[in-house]
C-alpha cells in the first residue's frame, strides 16, 4: 500500500492519495496579507475512514503552511482539535 500527498494549489487543498486513489484531503481559503490559510473542511473518504488518513493530511497541511510562512485559522473542528492534540502547531494559529 503506498501513500501520496500533494498539495493541489489550483483547488486550495492538501490531498492525500493511497495506491493513487484520493482517500482525503483538506480545503483552505488563502489570503497573502497577512500570509494565512484558513482551513475549513477535512474530509477523508468511508472507504478509507478509521487509518488515519485525516491526521496525515493535517500534519502535512500544517507543515507545509509553516514551511511556507503561513499562519493557520482551524475553522474546520478536526483541524483545530488535531492541533490542540500536537501542540507543536498551536504556534502557527493566527
Amino acid at each position: 500500500m503506498t501513500t501520496r500527498l500533494e498539495h493541489n494549489v489550483a483547488d486550495t487543498r492538501f490531498e492525500i492519495y493511497i495506491d493513487d486513489t484520493l482517500a482525503g484531503y483538506a480545503d483552505y481559503a488563502e489570503r497573502e496579507d497577512p500570509k494565512v490559510r484558513d482551513f475549513h473542511h477535512t474530509m477523508t473518504f468511508p472507504e478509507f475512514r478509521g487509518r488515519g488518513v485525516a491526521a496525515q493530511v493535517v500534519e502535512y497541511a500544517l507543515d507545509d503552511s509553516r514551511n511556507e510562512g503561513f499562519s493557520v485559522i482551524p475553522t474546520c473542528w478536526y483541524v483545530e482539535k488535531y492541533i490542540a492534540e500536537h501542540r507543536e502547531y498551536a504556534d502557527l494559529v493566527s
